[in-house]
């Protein structure tokens, strides 16, 4: 039942999602830092390609799929990499750090470190039971990327010949 109608419960978890870290970032200020921001990339994805899989043929959807699952290996990735981070068992990227300006001008450097506020990748700013958003993500995103397959190969996959 679930797989009939994959694409809206898809459009469903990726709007609810979306909506939750910009409700988290805009309303409780918890800022998201680089690897947060890239792990949105695929729910943006999701939400565009399953709008449109409502509108066209069943066809053209095993497409859409594809791409689906490429958008959740790349979110699978990132989100695997920000918990391996908060863990310390992976280095973050340099954008997690202050991002400061090269300044000869201690008087300037001294500004923006006081206007700078620091995400680091490596702290969890929110976590739900001891889970955090990272995990909680990579649960979803490994979710998604099963029933995906699931729904590629019910619908596209070998068919049986009579």
């Amino acid at each position: 039942m679930i797989l009939i109608k994959w694409h809206y419960i898809l459009l469903a978890i990726s709007i609810v999602s979306i909506s939750l870290a910009l409700i988290a970032e805009f309303f409780y200020n918890l800022q998201p830092c680089e690897l947060c921001l890239k792990q949105r990339h695929p729910y943006y994805l999701f939400i565009l390609l399953s709008f449109i899989a409502l509108f066209i043929l069943p066809f053209y959807r095993l497409y859409l799929s594809f791409l689906i699952q490429l958008g959740s290996i790349y979110g699978i990735f990132y989100s695997v990499w920000h918990v391996g981070v908060e863990n310390k068992l992976f280095k973050g990227p340099a954008g997690c750090s202050s991002g400061l300006s090269v300044s000869s001008n201690t008087n300037e450097l001294k500004k923006q470190i006081f206007n700078k506020e620091v995400i680091a990748c490596d702290e969890v700013i929110w976590s739900f039971f001891g889970i955090s958003a990272a995990t909680l993500n990579t649960i979803v995103l490994l979710l998604i990327f099963v029933i995906n397959a699931l729904y590629i190969y019910k619908y596209y996959g070998k068919k049986e010949k009579n």
